[in-house]
C-alpha cells in the first residue's frame, strides 16, 4: 500500500484542471477548448486566488483505487467548493456519509494533509487504517471562531470494502485543509453584538448599545449572506460570550427555506421564525441595526435598510441606515481630530489633522513644568493623562488653558526606570487603565472617569513571574491587548476579555482568559487598535529583521497589505478609525504613514505617539 501511482494522479489531477479550466472559460464567455497543449496538475494550494470568481469542484473516486488513494481523493475534495460535500461523501460508506459532521471543527495545516503510514488490520478483519498527518497552526470551532494552536495533526482513517471497493468507514468529524486552501475557502466576517457594560453603562449615553465585532471564519462562495445572518443568530463565540448579548430572543433563526440577499436598492429582507417574531418594536430595532452593520461588513454595495418579519411575512420593522447610525460600531472611538506625543521638551504636544506643525497642547500638561514621557487622550479629546519622564508618577489634567497639573493620581516604587508605570490607556466610557511594573508589586490598575482612585484588576491568567509590559484598551471596554514579559524576558502579545460585575458602589472588574495574538512573533515592541477587530502589532520573527503587521484579534493574519518598514520602532499608534494615517516612534522620529505612499517624517525628535484613546 505505497505512493499512489502516477497514472492515477494524473487522472485525478487531468479531471480537477479540466473542471476548472471549463469554469473559466464558461466564465469569460468563451465558447472553445484548446485543442492542443499539456494538463498539468492542479495542486490543492494553487487551485484559485480568494478573490476569484472560478469555482472548485472535487472530483468523484474512480474503481480499483487503493485506500490511500481513496483517503488523498477524500482530502481533495473536502476543499471543493460544494455546499454539502457531494463528492466528498462519495468517498465515505453510506452510513458514515450520514454521520460525518464536517463543520465540527477545521484544522488548518501549514502545508496541508497527507496521506502517510499504511496498516492492514489484524485478527482476520478485512480493512486497512491510513495515518493522515501534517503541521497544525489553528483551529476554527463549530461556531466559526479561529484561534491559533500550533502542534502535531495526526488522525486514523479506516477504510473497508464496499461491492468491490475502498471506502472510509471511520473518521474525525470536522476538516483539514492547508493554509492556502483555508485563505481560498473561507472569508473572514465580523458578527456585531452589543459590549456587556454592566453598571458602567450608565456613565454614557447609550451605554447599553455599544456594538462590539466578534470575528468568525466562513465559506466565502456558499450563499454568502444567508450564511453571514445564519452566523450571527447563532450568537456570540465562546471567548466573546461573556462580555456581549444579542438582541436577538433565544432561539431565533431563519424561517424555513430562508435564503437572503441585497435588491437593487441595496435593501435585505429577512424572514424570522417563530422566536425571533416575538420580539417588541424596541428590540427589533436593536436586532436590525445588528444585522445591519453585521452584513454591511460583506456587501459591497451599502445596506440602505433592514426589513424583519415573522414566518408569515408580517413586518416586525424596519431600520434604515440611517437610524442604525445610533449603533455604529466604533462610536465610542471619538473623531480623533488630532495626533498627540510627547516632544523634545517633554511637553504633550499635538498635531491638527493632516497638520505637520505641532502645537504643545493647552494647559498644565504642554506647560513642561513636570517634564512627562509617555501620553495618553480620553476619546472626547477634553482630558489628557501622562507618566512622567522617569515613569514614576501618572497625572491627569484637562487639556484647556485654565487646567492645573496638581498631585499625582497614581505613584509607582519601583526603583528602576523600566519597572515603573506603563503608558496609560483611555476607554470609551471615560475610564483610565494603567500598569504598575514594579517588581515587588506588578499590578493592573483602573481610574473610573480618570479621576477615582485606582483600583487594582485582577488577570487570573498571568502567570508567576509574568507582568504586564504595556496596554490598550479598545474603545469599546470590553477587550484590552496586553504586551506580556514572560519570566525568560521575551515579549508576546495576548488579548483579553475585560468582565465588568458588581454594582456602580462596589464594581468587580477583571481582565480574563488571555489568548494569544500574532504567535509568529518571538518578541513584541508594541501594538495599537488599528479598526473594530485589528490591531497592529510590532515585532520579530525568530532570527528575523523587525516587521510592522497586522493582525486580528482572534490571532489570524489580516488582510492588510504588507507595511513598508522602518529601522528599530520603539512604539506605534493607529486608530479604529481605519482612515486614520499610522504613526510610528523609531531612530529616525515620529513618522506617519498616509494612505497609499511611504513613511514621511513628522518630526526628528520627540516620542511616544497617541492617538485619542
Amino acid at each position: 500500500m505505497g505512493a499512489e501511482p502516477r497514472s492515477r494522479r494524473t487522472h485525478r489531477s487531468r479531471a480537477v484542471a479540466v473542471q476548472l479550466l471549463a469554469v473559466a472559460l464558461l466564465l469569460s464567455g468563451c465558447a472553445s477548448m484548446p485543442d492542443e497543449g499539456s494538463v498539468d496538475r492542479v495542486d490543492s494550494s494553487h487551485r484559485a486566488d480568494p478573490d476569484s470568481q472560478v469555482r472548485v469542484f472535487g472530483v468523484s473516486p474512480q474503481k480499483g483505487e487503493r485506500p490511500q488513494q481513496i483517503v488523498r481523493g477524500f482530502l481533495e475534495a473536502t476543499t471543493s467548493d460544494e455546499a454539502t460535500f457531494s463528492t466528498a461523501k462519495k468517498y465515505l460508506t453510506e452510513r458514515k456519509a450520514q454521520e460525518w459532521e464536517p463543520f465540527a471543527s477545521t484544522s488548518v495545516l501549514s502545508d496541508g494533509p497527507s496521506p502517510g503510514k499504511v496498516r492492514e488490520d489484524s485478527g482476520g478483519r478485512r480493512g486497512y487504517t491510513v495515518e493522515v498527518s501534517g503541521s497544525r497552526m489553528a483551529e476554527v470551532d463549530d461556531k466559526h471562531a479561529y484561534s491559533p494552536r500550533e502542534g502535531d495533526y495526526r488522525e486514523d482513517f479506516h477504510l473497508t470494502k464496499v461491492r468491490g471497493e475502498w471506502r472510509i468507514d471511520q473518521l474525525p468529524d470536522g476538516l483539514a485543509i492547508g493554509e492556502s486552501d483555508f485563505q481560498r475557502i473561507y472569508r473572514p466576517i465580523n458578527n456585531y453584538y452589543y459590549a456587556r457594560l454592566g453598571a458602567d453603562a450608565e456613565s454614557i449615553a447609550g451605554g447599553k448599545n455599544v456594538l462590539v465585532a466578534d470575528p468568525v471564519y466562513l465559506r466565502r462562495r456558499i450563499d454568502p449572506v444567508t450564511s453571514t445572518v445564519k452566523a450571527l443568530l447563532s450568537g456570540p463565540t465562546r471567548w466573546f460570550e461573556p462580555v456581549v448579548t444579542s438582541a436577538f430572543p433565544s432561539g431565533t433563526r431563519l424561517a424555513r427555506g430562508e435564503r437572503l440577499s441585497l435588491d437593487d436598492s441595496g435593501a435585505l429582507s429577512v424572514r424570522l421564525n417563530a422566536e425571533g417574531a416575538r420580539a417588541g418594536l424596541a428590540r427589533c430595532g436593536r436586532m436590525a441595526s445588528q444585522v445591519l452593520h453585521t452584513v454591511q461588513g460583506q456587501a459591497s454595495a451599502k445596506v440602505s435598510r433592514v426589513h424583519l418579519a415573522g414566518p408569515d411575512g408580517r413586518t416586525l420593522c424596519e431600520r434604515t441606515r440611517e437610524q442604525a447610525e445610533d449603533f455604529e460600531p466604533g462610536r465610542l472611538n471619538g473623531r480623533a481630530a488630532r495626533q498627540y506625543f510627547v516632544d523634545e521638551e517633554h511637553r504633550v504636544s499635538a498635531f491638527d489633522g493632516t497638520s505637520e506643525e505641532p502645537r504643545p497642547v493647552q494647559g498644565a500638561l504642554g506647560q513642561g513644568e513636570t517634564e512627562m514621557g509617555a501620553v495618553a487622550v480620553n476619546r472626547a479629546e477634553q482630558e489628557g493623562a501622562a507618566v512622567s519622564r522617569a515613569g514614576r508618577a501618572l497625572y491627569v489634567a484637562r487639556l484647556n488653558a485654565d487646567s492645573k497639573l496638581g498631585e499625582p493620581v497614581l505613584t509607582s516604587k519601583a526603583k528602576k526606570e523600566k519597572d515603573r508605570l506603563t503608558a496609560p490607556s483611555w476607554d470609551g466610557l471615560g475610564d483610565l487603565w494603567v500598569a504598575d511594573r514594579d517588581p515587588e508589586d506588578p499590578r493592573l490598575l483602573r481610574l473610573r472617569g480618570g479621576k477615582e482612585k485606582p483600583e487594582e484588576v485582577d488577570v487570573p491568567d498571568l502567570r508567576e513571574g509574568e507582568r504586564i509590559e504595556s496596554l490598550r484598551i479598545a474603545s469599546d471596554g470590553v477587550r484590552m491587548a496586553l504586551r506580556i514579559r514572560q519570566e525568560d524576558g521575551k515579549r508576546t502579545l495576548k488579548l483579553g476579555r475585560v468582565q465588568r460585575a458588581g454594582s456602580a458602589e462596589k464594581p468587580k472588574v477583571t481582565v480574563a482568559e488571555l489568548r494569544p495574538l500574532a504567535p509568529q512573533f518571538e518578541d513584541v515592541a508594541a501594538v495599537s487598535w488599528a479598526g473594530g477587530s485589528r490591531l497592529v502589532v510590532v515585532g520579530r520573527e525568530s532570527g528575523s529583521v523587525q516587521q510592522i503587521q497586522y493582525t486580528e484579534t482572534d490571532g489570524s493574519g489580516s488582510n492588510q497589505p504588507i507595511l513598508p518598514g522602518i529601522n528599530d520602532v520603539t512604539g506605534v499608534a493607529a486608530s479604529e478609525d481605519e482612515s486614520k494615517p499610522l504613526l510610528a516612534d523609531s531612530e529616525d522620529g515620529i513618522l506617519r504613514l498616509p494612505p497609499d505612499a511611504n513613511w514621511k517624517t513628522l518630526t526628528d525628535s520627540g516620542s511616544s505617539p497617541a492617538y485619542p484613546g
